[in-house]
């Protein structure tokens, strides 16, 4: 039985990007968080590469594209490549790019293992460095 997992991204400052939620389906109800975040990079980067859409959203930014208002676009269109995006991802947890709140509370690892609920909420908070700081 799949388990289904709705996450939601936001950022500090107000730099949020409303609205984005993605839905994961996992195999059980335990995951790490090394897991939550390969699934959804592997979603996202499937998603990208079937539709390449102009604009598009992602947990971190794909090598040669641009930063845009609603989240990122290549100047071309090309393919994105899921290994290099999750290694990524998981470089911007282990540097604080981003943290992952569990029902509100932060998660401290990437092998910290998240029971997923009906009421389970995740949240990807993407953290915005200082100018000048």
């Amino acid at each position: 039985m799949q388990v289904v997992l709705n996450v939601t991204d936001e950022a500090m400052f107000g730099l949020t990007q409303t609205g984005y939620t993605i839905t994961l389906n996992f195999p059980t109800n335990f995951v790490s968080v090394r897991e939550l975040i390969e699934t959804r990079v592997r979603e996202e980067v499937e998603n990208y590469n079937q539709k390449q859409p102009e604009v598009f959203r992602m947990l971190v930014q794909p090598t040669l594209s641009e930063r845009v208002l609603n989240g990122f676009k290549f100047k071309e269109k090309k393919k994105i490549n899921e290994r290099e995006q999750y290694e990524k991802a998981i470089q911007a947890f282990e540097r604080n790019g981003f943290i992952v709140l569990v029902d509100d509370i932060q998660a401290e690892s990437l092998d910290q293992i998240i029971e997923i609920e009906a009421k389970t909420s995740v949240t990807f908070l993407k953290l915005v460095p200082l100018v000048g700081g």
